[in-house]
């Protein structure tokens, strides 16, 4: 495979894992979740509150967009992702940028995702949200 193939396959890798983080089902699931963060995994979200691998792994399924978030049922509000685009920073380490609609608030948010070089699946090493301002 070209450089330029491996790239994309590699940022489309990390955008399909993103895209599967905000699952209701796999929110809800510490083993599905623990497959997609990296053991150092650091989070800031949008509130300010900052979180580590065990912490948001306990917490994931009462979050936004998790089963705890709606009914019980898996039907309440879903994070709705747009313009999400990636580079690949270093070998195993690709970049995404994109914005959530989650229940009327937009947030801009920037992942980190990694792949050792043992390893074939990528991780979530990092991520931000930050909320945008009404009317931006």
């Amino acid at each position: 495979m070209n450089p330029i193939s491996q790239e994309n396959a590699d940022v489309n890798a990390a955008i399909d894992a993103e895209l599967q983080l905000m699952d209701p089902a796999v929110r809800a699931s510490r083993s599905l979740a623990a497959r997609l963060l990296d053991p150092e995994f650091v989070e800031v979200g949008a509130s300010g509150r900052r979180w580590t691998y065990e912490e948001m792994l306990a917490a994931l399924p009462e979050l936004d967009g998790g089963s705890g978030s709606g009914e019980g049922d898996g039907d309440g509000p879903r994070f709705e992702p747009s313009g999400m685009g990636g580079v690949v920073l270093a070998p195993g380490v690709v970049h995404l940028t994109y914005e959530t609609v989650f229940d009327g608030r937009r947030a801009r948010r920037s992942s980190l995702w990694r792949r050792r070089s043992n390893e074939t699946s990528w991780r979530m090493y990092y991520h931000q949200a930050t909320p945008v301002p009404a009317g931006d």
